[in-house]
Parts: structure tokens; sequence; C-alpha cells
């Protein structure tokens, strides 16, 4: 197998709402394994279907031993808060500290096409809601400073 291309900002797929998956059938789990085996390949913790050129509401997550294929994922409730420095793979060379909730409860269809409900916390919880918010067209350059954001926009558009 060999890796999807990971789409850069500022490619406009990156800042579309993505579609709603009707079921998972073959074709998307097909999509979760090419997209977990390209988020590994780039040494990702996450990943949403946006930034491989699919429109579609599917994300990929692998922290530590635990490893996670949803589509439609959707945050239910949130508790606590924390700040930690985020990069992303379609955004190079540029972190943001962004404060999110430390702990969330996320429903979605899993791999086997069963709605699921799971809890996370620390990582896992940041990664969820960062992909997440990829599948809203919302990304990490979204959470800076608008003076950091004008100048990282030029810094772009020079390279």
């Amino acid at each position: 197998m060999s890796p999807l291309e990971i789409k850069k900002y500022p490619d406009k797929i990156l800042r579309e709402a993505c579609e709603s998956v009707e079921s998972v059938t073959k074709k998307e789990r097909k999509i979760f394994d090419e997209m977990l085996f390209t988020m590994r390949h780039f040494c990702g913790i996450g990943l949403a279907a946006p930034q491989v050129g699919i429109s579609r509401r599917l994300i990929v997550a692998s922290v530590e031993d635990v490893t996670i294929k949803l589509a439609n994922p959707e945050i239910l409730d949130t508790d606590g808060s924390d700040m930690m420095s985020e990069g992303c793979l379609s955004v190079i060379n540029t972190t943001v500290d962004i404060k999110r909730p430390a702990t969330i409860t996320v429903k979605g269809l899993n791999e086997e096409g069963k709605m699921v409900e799971l809890k996370a916390g620390g990582l896992l919880a940041r990664v969820l809601q960062h992909e997440i918010d990829h599948l809203n067209g919302r990304l990490i350059i979204d959470y800076m400073s608008i003076f950091r954001r004008l100048k990282f926009k030029v810094s772009c558009k020079k390279g």
C-alpha cells in the first residue's frame, strides 16, 4: 500500500464542511485503512478524510495502544480544560497552543458500522477534537491570535 497525498494549507478542501457517511461499507473500511497507513507513514497520531482529499466525515486516531476509526464523529459532552501545543500534517512547520476540553464523550459509527460512544481524556481527547475540527473546515491556524494568523498567511503566500 502506498500512502495517500496529504493536502496542505491553503488547499480548499481543508476549509470544506464534510459530507456525512450514510453507512460504513467495504469502501469506507478501505478508506479507514488507507488513512491509518498514511497517518503512520507520516508519523501522525490522527488524520481526517479531507486531509487526504476526501470530503467525508471519517477520522482515524492512534494514541498509545488505542486505535480509533470513526465515521460521523460527534462530541456529546466535554469536561475540564487543558492547554497544549498542536501541530498538523496539513499545516507544516507550525504549532499552536490550543485550549480544549480535557475529557470528551464522542459518538460515531465504528468500522463495523455500529453506533458507538466512547469517553476519552488527555492526548486522545485532543486528537479526536483536532480531527473533528478538520471535518468542519477548521484548522489549527484558526486558534491563532489575529496578528499571528495574518503573519502566517503572509508567509504562506511568500513560500
